[in-house]
């Protein structure tokens, strides 16, 4: 059996004593909305233009847009190909900013490509073999030329050599010693038949055909210079490689000596490189010495003339009297002249007369030498006491050899 419904405790009467009614119930659109906990709505995607994403591109590439303009403008580059190729153009440009290696090309690059191209395709016209260390050598020296502007071209360059017994020296520039190679050029291109820069008024030796040829320069010698020198080591190389088989023994006076055409362009091609080296030194360029083979050619024509050297400076009392006369053609006292490293080997000087011959079985010295430090030696670069030389005999011989090695250079 069911009674009636529990109800909870009445409401307290107000202070009249009248019963308290509840008050109605909101609606419950009446009630104040909670705040939502989703996450708003994501911003409308900002629209750029076309001229504003091209922009941005040199930022892109440097990866210093934003995320947003890093997406924007990744998605306009696979709908925009100029936009696109543009961006890649940037972005390998931006490689070679952050490169650890120069930019600098090699200085030596051009003779190398020079010299295997060469290789590779003989010239057309064939140069004699006699004359290839000279065409070498001008050409080498030419590539080095080609990049100087005109602070390189002034340069201060000092040119060393030996006179009697003591080195001396002569300051010029870089124009200066190419205005010098080509004054004793002319020297080669009058005995050839050629026209002589200087128009034949320069004297015939070359150290006052140079002094000459500075003095007679109304200004300082400039760039202009490397075209007229270029041109006759052309024309030089042409015309012997037309000349045929007797040019070679064709004489080319020197002023108080005279040397066959084949050894005096051996000695143009020593010079060139000699004075590419102090060209070289001047401006901090590297410089290699010649190929072996030219090398050896260059050591060989210092060791021919090295026994008249010798009676020169007996006669001008610089050396004392030879010891041991003999026929002429026949043996005599010899120094054994080693040249070590490429282009060396072995020569036999004779001591006593220009007109014997050097023979191993009367050698009464030996002298050991680097092929360039010998070469060197030659130019005047290096004092004969300075000479790391192996040394084993006659001591008075020996000296009398470095000595007369460092008087064939001249200016």
């Amino acid at each position: 059996m069911n009674g009636p419904a529990e109800q909870g405790p009445p409401l307290p009467d107000d202070e009249n004593g009248t019963p308290r009614i509840p008050p109605p119930r909101r609606a419950a659109d009446d009630i104040e909305r909670l705040p939502s906990l989703l996450p708003p709505p994501p911003p409308e995607p900002v629209v750029r233009s076309h001229a504003i994403l091209k922009s941005l591109l040199g930022a892109w590439a440097l990866t210093a847009c934003s995320t947003e303009e890093t997406e924007a403008v990744e998605a306009h580059l696979t709908e925009c190909a100029p936009c696109a190729d543009e961006a890649l153009r940037l972005r390998d440009a931006v490689g070679l900013l952050h490169t650890d290696r120069s930019l600098d090309l090699d200085p030596l690059l051009r003779s190398r490509v020079l010299e295997n191209c060469l290789g590779r395709r003989p010239a057309r016209i064939p140069v004699p073999d006699w004359a290839s260390a000279y065409d070498a050598e001008a050409a080498r020296l030419d590539a080095l030329l080609n990049d100087f502007g005109d602070a390189e071209w002034h340069a201060p360059v000092r040119l060393k050599w030996f006179e009697r017994e003591q080195q001396v020296s002569r300051k010029t520039t870089v124009a200066g010693v190419i205005g010098h190679l080509m004054a004793v050029d002319g020297l080669v291109a009058a005995a050839l038949g050629l026209d002589d820069p200087s128009g034949g008024s320069l004297p015939s030796g070359p150290t006052a055909r140079t002094e000459a040829f500075w003095t007679s320069t109304r200004f300082p010698l400039t760039r202009a210079v490397r075209e007229p020198w270029r041109e006759q080591t052309h024309t030089l190389i042409r015309t012997v490689s037309f000349a045929g088989r007797g040019a070679a023994e064709l004489a080319v006076p020197y002023g108080d000596f005279a040397l066959p055409l084949q050894d005096a362009l051996l000695d143009r091609a020593f010079e060139c490189w000699i004075h590419a080296g102090d060209i070289a030194d001047a401006v901090a360029y590297p410089y290699d010495p010649p190929s072996g083979a030219h090398l050896h050619r260059m050591i060989d024509l210092a060791a021919r003339i090295l026994p008249d050297t010798l009676a020169a400076r007996r006669r001008a009392g610089l050396a004392p009297p030879p010891r041991h006369l003999v026929a002429a053609g026949s043996p005599g006292r010899s120094l054994r002249l080693e040249i070590e490293g490429a282009g060396g080997g072995d020569w036999y000087i004779a001591l006593d007369s220009p007109a014997a011959v050097g023979s191993p079985d009367h050698e009464v010295a030996h002298i050991a030498l680097d092929a360039v430090e010998f070469c060197r030696l030659a130019a005047g670069h290096v004092p004969p006491e300075d000479a790391a030389a192996g040394r084993l005999g006659d001591r008075e011989a020996i000296r009398d050899v470095l000595l007369a090695t460092a008087s064939l250079s001249r200016l």
